[in-house]
């Protein structure tokens, strides 16, 4: 990717430590080259232990994830050829949805349209533009009078100025505007973003404990003018050794999270989270399991 990236670049790392790879439902995700008797076999297996079951293949895609007791099951298809993906997915609600995405349609373009059935109309096209010194996107909602979501970034040597708008043409009003610059350096990034129509105001601050930016601790402060609300996180990731990494997050409400995660065999992960208030102990914690397999 070149240049600046996208205005949703920014603040992205910080919005990474303290919300990625938390989850607490039941989860497995098996992932391979080949879809031949992965499907029925497997299906079954994940039934009869009660597991979510995600699996990711070039050819075929399986899953059924366990959310209080109910399932949702979903199976999908990946096809690669030169510079464009092809992703179609099902699930047990009879819900369709086809991704396209081609990259260099245009130089320094990457192009995704998005459709979906039977809501067809909340399919989308989205144009991304990269440049040296600019990334810009377009998402246009596929429908008689659609939304148009527009954002840009420029900067250099790491300081990034960006803003996005949305548009409904039906009613001729701006949906959303938001605001941010970041700056980003080999051992920090640091982002400021004025959001909801500048009634949230977000700072975030990220600073790397080592080169590869495996360990890593970040504090994030928000403010709604609206309420006069302000939330304040800290966390952090710590690089245990090159398969182990532990999270952990906690806000000024008492609500704390954390998280380990074990590299099994390469590219293969096992996740253990929980959370639990700090000033509500006699609510009941959460925990959830992630195991995700690939070949």
């Amino acid at each position: 990717m070149k240049g600046p990236g996208l205005f949703s670049d920014i603040g992205k790392k910080a919005k990474d430590l303290l919300t990625r790879d938390y989850s607490y439902d039941q989860k497995i995700t098996i992932s391979t080259s080949s879809a031949s008797g992965v499907l029925l076999s497997d299906f079954l297996m994940f039934l009869e232990v009660g597991v979510a079951w995600h699996t990711c293949a070039m050819g075929l895609t399986s899953g059924a994830v366990k959310k209080g007791g109910l399932y949702a099951l979903d199976v999908a298809t990946q096809y690669k050829y030169k510079n464009t993906i092809i992703d179609v997915k099902a699930d047990t609600d009879s819900n369709i949805s086809a991704t396209f995405t081609v990259l260099e349609i245009l130089p320094f373009t990457k192009t995704i349209a998005t459709v979906k059935f039977p809501e067809y109309n909340s399919g989308k096209l989205e144009v991304q533009y990269f440049h040296d010194h600019a990334g810009l996107a377009t998402v246009v909602a596929l429908k008689q009078n659609p939304v148009v979501d527009l954002s840009a970034a420029v900067g250099a040597h790491g300081i990034v100025f960006g803003a996005e708008a949305g548009f409904d043409t039906y009613s001729g009003v701006f949906t959303k505007y938001t605001a941010g610059i970041g700056l980003k350096r080999p051992d920090y990034d640091v982002s400021i973003i004025l959001a909801e129509k500048g009634d949230l105001l977000r700072a975030s601050y990220v600073y790397h404990l080592d080169e590869k930016q495996k360990s890593s601790t970040v504090a994030e402060i928000t403010r709604r003018f609206s309420t006069n609300e302000n939330t304040f996180t800290v966390g952090g990731a710590c690089a245990l050794d090159p398969q182990t990494t532990v999270k952990a997050r906690l806000n000024n409400s008492g609500k704390l999270g954390a998280l380990l995660q074990h590299e099994v065999k390469p590219r293969s992960f096992l996740t253990l989270s929980g959370e639990f208030e700090t000033k509500a102990l006699d609510k009941n914690p959460k925990f959830g399991l992630a195991l995700a397999l690939k070949p």
